[in-house]
């Protein structure tokens, strides 16, 4: 089976876009990886409206990507801030990998706006596609795709 004769219905990349592949949803995960919590921070350095805040923060939550952790200050209500789930830290070398192409092909000309290293090391940190045996970094040119076990053929029409 050729990828055109495949069915893409229950394509993985595409239920992911629909959890993710949003410009601000995407741009909010980045704030998030980047210790921003509550939600007039989002909206401050986000430069969203409340209200499409509020819809993407709510389903982060209902994805299970973000979830809500209770905070009071002194004197105000219970709020909440939105903290990265195991399955939201996932999401980690997708943005980093995003970030590492926008730097080769969008980048500033006085360079990265955010310098990302290694702890130990202090190398810089970059996202790679390798091989699970060896190891090695690959290129598109250097794997075979072929159809998984879910793959399904396209019904015409």
């Amino acid at each position: 089976m050729k990828w055109l004769e495949m069915s893409t219905e229950n394509c993985t990349v595409q239920r992911a876009l629909e959890l993710v592949g949003e410009k601000w949803t995407l741009l909010l995960l980045r704030d998030a990886f980047n210790g921003v919590r509550r939600f007039d921070d989002f909206r401050r350095h986000v430069g969203l409206s409340e209200a499409v805040l509020a819809d993407r923060l709510r389903k982060l939550v209902a994805a299970g990507i973000l979830r809500t952790v209770p905070y009071q200050e002194h004197g105000s209500r219970t709020r909440y801030e939105y903290r990265l789930t195991p399955k939201g830290r996932d999401l980690w070398p997708v943005i980093v990998a995003l970030r590492q192409w926008g730097e080769a092909y969008a980048g500033d000309p006085e360079g990265p706006v955010l310098d990302i290293r290694h702890s130990d090391c202090g190398a810089p940190v970059r996202v790679v596609v390798e091989c699970a045996e060896e190891h090695a970094a690959l290129s598109p040119r250097e794997v075979t795709v072929r159809p998984g076990p879910a793959a399904r053929v396209r019904t015409r029409g």
